[in-house]
């Protein structure tokens, strides 16, 4: 079901099979814009996920959005048999991935049929933000509103250092156990555009979804230009 041209990466905690998830919504879907979020980037050799999602972009006629981040989820790497390591090193491996990731797009045989969008995961200020000034389109990330201005404003300096204009990255954050109407004008108010909503299947009732599309086009209808939001994801 399409409700409109919506957009947002789509979640699923699998330990790797997030992008057979994705391919099934290039097929399934026709305007929507869609991806993961996140995968890790150590459930594969950096250039296979480039490879992975460049073929998902010509099934869905350039619609995938490459979530990506450093991974959380012990079990995933213990049943699979990654490396788990530790946050830092996790982190690490990620910032050498994001280069290789881009520069394998650019070697493939079949190119990508756009630049394809990169939203990074996470909520760590050193690395994380630095990683997405860099390289993506999208940062997302998760807590209250105050919280969230802390880390747009690093990521507006991060950017500012390297010569980015910030307003070229969408803000992102996941809205969880709290309605709109709670946090939903407070992360507005700071900046953030792009809202993740959890619906926990495998039965997914869509009335929240229809709430929160509701809520976007309340505020898209009566804010100012600034306050515009992005269509609603779904987790």
């Amino acid at each position: 079901m399409e409700l409109g041209d919506e957009r947002g990466p789509v979640g699923v905690r699998s330990g790797g099979l997030e992008f057979r998830l994705t391919a099934d919504q290039a097929e399934a879907t026709s305007r929507v814009e869609f991806g993961p979020l996140v995968t890790s980037n150590l459930y594969r050799n950096p250039d296979l996920p480039a490879d992975m999602a460049c073929t998902t972009d010509h099934i869905s006629e350039g619609r995938l959005i490459l979530g990506i981040g450093s991974g959380w989820y012990e079990r995933d790497y213990l049943e699979y048999g990654y490396e788990f390591g530790n946050a830092g090193s996790r982190l690490d491996e990620l910032g050498e991935a994001l280069p290789r990731i881009r520069r394998r797009r650019e070697q493939l045989d079949l190119r990508p049929t756009r630049k394809i969008p990169l939203l990074i995961g996470g909520n760590g200020v050193r690395k994380i933000l630095r990683f997405t000034a860099e390289h993506a389109g999208t940062w997302h990330g998760f807590g209250q509103p105050a919280e969230i201005a802390e880390r747009h404003q690093v990521l507006d300096d991060r950017c500012v250092r390297i010569g980015r204009d910030p307003g070229e990255i969408e803000c992102s954050a996941r809205v969880f156990r709290q309605g709109l109407d709670e946090v939903g004008p407070g992360l507005l108010d700071v900046g953030t555009r792009l809202f993740q909503l959890v619906s926990p299947g495998p039965v997914f009732d869509i009335a929240p979804v229809l709430d929160r599309l509701a809520f976007r086009d309340d505020m898209n209808r009566s804010g100012a230009p600034d306050h515009r939001m992005s269509q609603a994801g779904l987790q």
